[in-house]
């Protein structure tokens, strides 16, 4: 009996060798599969609301509600935020300071040449901020540029792009309470953001004095800009992209199960990408023009 458990225990620790060197080393194994063998993942982030934050020192938002949501799907039940100004995301996933951003990040050609756009999350619109009662009619970053205030827009965040187009210089800001407090200190008149972006901040800053104009699409070139927005990974995750996508899918395809995930950071039905915009549509830069 004896000689018997020794020589099962013997065949067990062969077995146990042989899968350890077949696995190989952290470095031979997968982002996927790393994670899912140490049970966590770390995303990129940048502090904008109601995307991806801290708050009381826990990451939240609705770009990390889908990303708790999805990663749990593919067996990852733990999801560590590294904090992150916004025009240093892709630089920092692509140096391997996490493993992926989550934040909400438009789907654009020059970013889709660097890293790897899941399939969109929300679908954007742009508002204006200024201070209460200096709106002044402006509805868009046409007006701005007539009437030829001072705007101020996040070092890369589309709306920057928006405004190289149409020529408007601008005030680059590190992060979204960057802008808010440029428009309140008087250094900017406008400062363009998301609509979500923006009302969200007007929301929970009520003392702040502040008014944001109705969303907008902005046009370029009688261009609508239709915008989304995507969690993105390394150009070499492609497992990792192709295993988000198909958890995503199951929770963008089902509108309460959307709803349940995002709902609680001001994120309506609007938002839910109908699939009718693609990722490679966006990273062709194929964009529907006003006739289409």
């Amino acid at each position: 009996m004896k000689l018997k458990g020794l020589a099962a225990a013997t065949s067990i620790l062969a077995l146990t060798l042989t899968l350890g060197a077949c696995g190989g080393s952290d470095s031979d194994k997968s982002t996927l599969q790393k994670a899912i063998d140490d049970g966590k993942i770390t995303v990129g982030f940048a502090g904008e609301a109601p995307y991806s934050f801290e708050e009381g020192g826990e990451l939240q938002g609705a770009s990390v509600s889908l990303a708790k949501a999805v990663f749990k799907e593919l067996g990852v039940d733990d999801v560590e935020g590294v904090n992150t100004e916004f025009g240093s995301l892709i630089p920092g996933l692509n140096a391997d300071r996490f493993d992926a951003i989550s934040a909400g990040m438009s789907i654009l050609p020059d970013r889709c040449e660097q890293a790897a756009f899941g399939d969109p999350e929300f679908m954007y619109t742009t508002a204006l901020m200024t201070k209460e009662g200096k709106l002044d009619g402006m509805k868009n970053l046409d007006d701005v540029k007539d009437k030829g205030v001072k705007l101020a827009t996040m070092t890369g965040a589309i709306e920057s792009d928006y405004a190289k187009d149409l020529g408007i210089e601008t005030q680059q800001v590190g992060t979204p309470q960057d802008g808010m407090d440029a428009v309140t200190t008087g250094r900017a008149d406008v400062f363009a953001l998301t609509a979500i972006s923006l009302n969200w901040m007007a929301k929970n800053n009520a003392d702040a004095g502040v008014e944001v104009s109705e969303s907008f699409v902005q046009e370029i070139d009688g261009v609508p800009q239709v915008g989304a927005g995507a969690t993105v990974f390394r150009t070499d995750d492609e497992e990792l992209r192709d295993e988000w996508n198909k958890g995503l899918d199951k929770i963008i395809s089902d509108e309460d199960a959307y709803l349940d995930a995002v709902g609680d950071y001001g994120f309506t039905a609007e938002e839910r990408p109908d699939g009718s915009i693609t990722t490679d549509q966006l990273c062709k830069g194929e964009l529907p023009t006003a006739d289409s």
